[in-house]
């Protein structure tokens, strides 16, 4: 889909059981993970460890692999398969300590030029007391900035769930990719239901006001690719659908892999502050 075409499905409200239908896609406990991908994609993937100050965060993955013969830096965040590692990943909701070992791994691919690849699926950051007593707002916001200084290409894709500054904290890239029926938004629908009407029976409706899914978020210029999935999501065809990205990321990396140090710098910086739209109201 073209931005032009896309623009014009922006302009058309998305039924909003079509919206719902998608969140539920994108959360769907057998849609592909993190790992699924990695283990297909990708080949001798060595996973890093630790932040260098606290702990080894389960949450987020991290390492060095191969892409069609090219060494790439991987971060991704991970949900788990069953509930037992569900529960030991805290549901692919990071804690600090798992945003600097991310960052770490993100600067040893700077030193070496490797480009990064970004696998984003998060409900958001862990909002618990002890992430927060070990920084995690810093955590978060280091990241962004740092992503915007990091000098080898980054390549993000939202292939699950995309949840406010959890997500946006390894989405600071060159080319922003998004899964077909994934979503990413600054806030769950449930917790914009919760603000704005006190009633959890409108997270539907508030999904379509957010307009999370991958055609209106590329209609604004968020996301630059959608990438198409099999016919009832990404978990009935998961070697399809990683083929599919898979080709998506080399194409991606290939792209931005042509630019140099300071243009890439220069592009990341202006392809974000882009986005930036405002009307003043009289």
């Amino acid at each position: 889909m073209s931005r032009k075409e896309a623009l014009v499905v922006l302009e058309r409200s998305e039924p909003v059981s079509e919206t719902w239908n998608r969140v539920l896609l994108a959360r769907a406990n057998d849609r592909p993970t993190a790992w699924d991908y990695v283990q297909r994609i990708f080949s001798n993937f060595i996973e890093l460890h630790g932040d260098r100050s606290f702990r080894d965060d389960p949450s987020i993955l991290a390492g060095l692999a191969s892409l069609e013969g090219q060494s790439v830096a991987i971060i991704a965040h991970y949900k788990g398969k069953s509930f037992k590692d569900r529960v030991q990943r805290n549901f692919g909701m990071a804690h600090p300590e798992g945003y600097r070992k991310a960052l770490r791994v993100m600067r040893l691919a700077e030193q070496f030029n490797l480009p990064i690849v970004s696998l984003i699926d998060t409900p958001g950051a862990y909002p618990g007391i002890e992430a927060e007593e070990r920084g995690q707002v810093e955590a978060i916001a280091r990241n962004i900035q740092e992503m915007f200084e990091i000098a080898v290409p980054i390549v993000a894709t939202v292939i699950g769930e995309g949840g406010s500054g959890g997500a946006l904290a390894l989405g600071v890239a060159d080319r922003v990719l998004m899964l077909e029926n994934s979503i990413y938004s600054v806030i769950s629908p449930e917790a914009c239901a919760a603000i704005l009407w006190n009633d959890p029976a409108k997270s539907a409706d508030a999904a379509a006001q957010l307009r999370m899914t991958a055609r209106h978020l590329h209609g604004l210029g968020i996301v630059d690719e959608i990438i198409s999935e099999p016919e009832g999501g990404a978990q009935k065809d998961v070697a399809k659908m990683s083929q599919t990205l898979k080709a998506s990321l080399t194409a991606a990396l290939s792209e931005v892999g042509l630019l140099g140090r300071e243009a890439l710098l220069v592009r990341r910086y202006e392809k974000f502050h882009g986005m930036v739209r405002y009307r003043l109201l009289s």
